[in-house]
C-alpha cells in the first residue's frame, strides 16, 4: 500500500483491519531459512507462498523507523503476515531472508486494499 496523504494509516491500524479480517498469524523465519506460520507444525519454502499485499510504513520523525508489512498466502490455504524493519534495522541478519524474500512471487489482492 503506498501511503498517500488521503489514505495514511499507522502499522498498528493496518494490523488491526487486518486481524478483523482474520490476519492474525505471522510467518516468520527459522534456523533453516522457512518460513512457518505462527503456532503451525509446516515450515514453507518461497515457491510455496504468494505475497498478496504490501504495506510500507515511514516514521515521521525518524528515518530509521521504516518498516514493511507483508500479508503472505500459502499454497495450502493459510494466510499471515511477514513483519520487518527495513533498511540497516531489519529484524533479520544476514542475507538469507533478504534472499528468501525476493523468491516469493507477487500477486496483488484487492481484497486487502485498506482504502
Amino acid at each position: 500500500m503506498e501511503n498517500t496523504s488521503e489514505n495514511m494509516k499507522t502499522l498498528s491500524q493496518v494490523m488491526t483491519i487486518l486481524a478483523k479480517r482474520g490476519v492474525t498469524k505471522e510467518f516468520r523465519m527459522n534456523e533453516n531459512n522457512e518460513m512457518k506460520l505462527e503456532n503451525g507444525e509446516k515450515n514453507y519454502n518461497s515457491d510455496e507462498l504468494i505475497i498478496a499485499k504490501t504495506y510500507r510504513f515511514e516514521g515521521d520523525s525518524n528515518p530509521d523507523d521504516n518498516a514493511v508489512l507483508l500479508l503472505v498466502k500459502s499454497t495450502d490455504g493459510n494466510i499471515g503476515f511477514i513483519l520487518d524493519s527495513y533498511g540497516a534495522e531489519s529484524n533479520y541478519s544476514g542475507e538469507e531472508f533478504d534472499d528468501f524474500l525476493r523468491r516469493i512471487p507477487e500477486s496483488e489482492d484487492p481484497e486487502y486494499n485498506l482504502d
